[in-house]
């Protein structure tokens, strides 16, 4: 008996030419624009509304057909080609499942793009977004992103959400760790830097089989939440908006992005799922943007919720109307679009360049060429966790890594001859370091602190964990319940602390202490570690103490009494190797702070690009000018900071003129010397302030910065070229704005303190 012959593409293509003939969109010598004209002119209006529809996983997908709920539902939706994508699918088994279903049991055949959270890895997990971006390390960041891309690809993704490119100065909001930090500039590079990672260079590079579609997000402003609190309003001037907000977003454009997804906050009163201004307008508008927009987790639906939305069938027409064009789990294009359009509330031509942009997007990934091209089961097995990719990350992770006080030299650890107590329950952890957001990979598979320092064998190392940090389970949907009364061991940490020649101590944040849900009103260290350091203290002052969190701390305390800091943020796979290699002095720290530090909780939002005040300064020696009575205004680490093993000199600030035309560039340089006893990296940083201006501006940006690295003893000439684009600023309806006047710059290691010289511009 013959098989029967589907109408689906997958059939379609195992019978030659008549390909073309019956569907011509599957005719690959055609341009990608053509096919999608091709193929828009055959859909019906229901199988618009359902590529504009993105569902969750919902059942085993190797398994039998799911009955009763919305499961049923939505399998149902499926085989009709009422789904456009599918999100957390994932392993080649499991999405051959889905793409079978969508390819071969769909009148016309139209393949699924897959989506999933591919934050700061995939199994093989590199640094927390925050921490890579510490290593001002663009290559390094772009490698990152390369090696999560081949992963994801090869396990059956084809889309990430990712890179989280939201500007951020509060530390309390948990989502700080998927970004790039405090400033827009450095946000820009390494927002383009994550896109060219994981799309490759050019948008022909997507049709590869080791790259994703990315997806920037959240659009826009989320990062200035108020009170830090997920989820909540956003109140900002415009001025925040053009200049702050906006240039990573614009960057992921520029560098070829082909997804965005919008935000769940609102902006000038409008929630931005709803939001024609930042869509319609700014987005597809003036900057042209071509790919497509999905709304976050139900996003269309809580405008309800927030009381933009009447009901269901007005959120649906106001996401549409606005410029959202894939509805992630609300359910509500595909259960209101048809009848929207049929009663003349919303126009088809609004639907038909919705779903124009995202077919675009799935066949500029190939998808209709070879709709199982991401499912090779050898390619998967080859690639997760290969040697490479360990290596990669191992090599990110140390590059993360910043020093923030060194000042009894008591790193790099001797590798001989030394006592050391190791101190803390994250030292022996192998969850935690993982870090949030990574929902592919496998608990408990870092290496801990103590794994790697144990590979250092000529040192008497010995354990304690002094306290339990958390109480009971702790998972990435669950509030983590730290431990505040069990002290039992204390009294064991102390005794082997007064041994040891050197404490370490492995203090910090749970992993799934920060991310999405997970704001903070207190940025010190959660439970008994506070107690148990300052215990530890007292019998042995000589402690190293190294820092797992995903976001500024707090710590006033340790940053007076501790002699030794170190920032090793959630690190991911390959944690303990990279802290072991760095204080035992075989890699040379060279990271550098993209959030400021804060002295207490009460400073926050703190951050270095802050504009001045009429009173900056106490020159009339009483109480009113601007500051605080009970702390310094001053971060306690700010925004560029990071030490090394060595030391560098600034010498020779050089600019090629002191007056310049409108659009004549300016030349800079300077001479840094490594100054120290180790070989070393550098970031050298450049700062402008535009004294004055029609519109403030921050007392200062930074506008450029080059990785140098530098031998013992040598010295290197860096340059720097300023142009109009740097010397400019947004006004309050966007318009770019580079005005006569003087300016100042400022070269150095970090934002606080560099070589200072000035310029006018004519």
């Amino acid at each position: 008996m013959k098989k029967k012959i589907t109408a689906g593409i997958f059939t379609l293509i195992t019978i030659g030419t008549m390909n073309a003939q019956k569907l011509p969109h599957l005719d690959k010598t055609k341009p990608v624009e053509e096919r999608v004209d091709l193929l828009l002119k055959q859909m019906t209006l229901e199988e618009k509304a359902g590529q504009m529809n993105q569902y969750n996983g919902f059942w085993e997908v190797t398994g039998p057909a799911p009955k009763g709920g919305t499961a049923e539902l939505k399998y149902e939706h499926l085989r009709k080609g009422l789904v456009g994508s599918m999100l957390t699918v994932r392993g080649v088994k499991n999405v051959r499942a889905v793409q079978k279903i969508a390819v071969e049991e769909t009148r016309l055949g139209i393949p699924l793009i897959i989506g999933f959270d591919v934050i700061h890895g995939y199994k093989t997990l590199s640094p927390i977004p925050l921490a890579e971006s510490a290593s001002w390390d663009l290559e390094a960041i772009k490698k990152s992103a390369v090696i999560a891309a081949d992963e994801a690809s090869a396990s059956g993704i084809n889309w990430t959400f990712g890179p989280n490119v939201d500007v951020a100065n509060d530390a309390r909001w948990g989502r700080v760790m998927e970004g790039a930090g405090e400033d827009p500039y450095l946000g820009s590079k390494i927002a383009a830097a994550r896109v060219k990672g994981f799309q490759g260079e050019t948008i022909a590079d997507l049709a590869k089989v080791n790259t994703i579609a990315a997806c920037a997000k959240h659009f826009a402003a989320y990062g200035y939440v108020e009170a830090g609190l997920e989820y909540n309003i956003v109140d900002i001037s415009n001025s925040k908006l053009y200049n702050s907000v906006l240039p990573p977003f614009k960057a992921t454009v520029d560098a070829g992005v082909r997804t965005f997804m919008n935000s769940f906050n609102t902006l000038n009163g409008i929630p931005a799922t709803g939001n024609v201004f930042l869509q319609r307008d700014i987005l597809k508008g003036k900057w042209k943007f071509d790919g497509f927009v999905i709304s976050d987790y139900a996003s269309i639906r809580e405008m309800i919720a927030h009381g933009y939305a009447k009901d269901e069938e007005d959120a649906a027409l106001k996401g549409v109307v606005a410029g959202s064009d894939m509805d992630m789990e609300s359910y509500l294009y595909v259960a209101k679009l048809v009848d929207l359009v049929k009663e003349g509330k919303v126009k088809e031509a609004l639907v038909d360049d919705a779903v124009r942009r995202i077919l675009r997007v799935k066949f500029e990934l190939g998808l209709f060429d070879d709709p199982y091209r991401y499912c090779d089961e050898k390619r998967e097995k080859e690639s997760i966790g290969n040697k490479a990719h360990v290596e990669g990350v191992l090599d990110m992770a140390k590059k993360s890594i910043v020093l923030l006080k060194n000042d009894k030299n008591l790193l790099p650890l001797k590798k001989s001859g030394q006592k050391i107590a190791l101190i803390g329950a994250l030292a022996n952890d192998k969850n935690s370091p993982l870090g949030s957001w990574r929902i592919a990979s496998d608990d408990n598979t870092a290496v801990s602190v103590l794994e790697g320092m144990q590979q250092y064998k000529d040192n008497k190392l010995t354990f304690e964990k002094g306290a339990d940090l958390t109480v009971g389970k702790t998972s990435f949907l669950d509030e983590v319940v730290f431990n505040t009364t069990d002290k039992s061991g204390f009294e064991a940490a102390k005794k082997v602390a007064k041994e040891a020649d050197v404490v370490v101590m492995v203090l910090g944040e749970h992993g799934f202490q920060s991310g999405e849900g997970r704001s903070r009103t207190d940025l010190n260290l959660p439970g008994l570690q506070q107690e148990l350091l300052e215990e530890i203290y007292k019998v042995n002052p000589n402690i190293v103490l190294v820092l797992n969190n995903g976001r500024p701390l707090s710590i006033p305390w340790a940053a007076e009494h501790v002699p030794a800091i170190v920032e090793a943020w959630h690190l991911g796979t390959q944690t303990g190797n990279a802290v072991a290699q760095v204080l035992y002095g075989d890699y040379n720290p060279s990271g550098k702070l993209p959030m400021s530090f804060p002295r207490n909780v009460g400073q926050v939002p703190i951050y270095y690009n802050k504009y001045s005040t009429g009173r900056p300064a106490n020159t009339d020696k009483n109480v009113f000018w601007s500051h605080y009575t009970d702390v310094e205004k001053t971060p306690q680490f700010p925004f560029g900071f990071g030490l090394s093993y060595t030391t560098f000199d600034y010498k020779n600030l050089k600019l090629n003129k002191t007056a310049f035309a409108k659009g004549e560039p300016v030349q800079v340089s300077v001479e840094v010397t490594n100054s120290g006893n180790y070989d070393g990296k550098e970031v050298v940083q450049l700062y402008i302030h535009d004294d004055y201006a029609s519109i403030i501006r921050p007392i200062k940006e930074l506008k450029g910065f080059e990785l140098v690295s530098l031998k013992k003893g040598e010295t290197k000439t860096v340059s720097f070229t300023l142009t109009d684009a740097a010397l400019g600023f947004y006004d309050n309806d966007g318009n770019y704005l580079v005005e006569p006047g003087t300016f100042k710059i400022m070269v150095g290691g970090s934002s606080d303190k560099g070589l200072e010289s000035g310029f006018e511009l004519k």
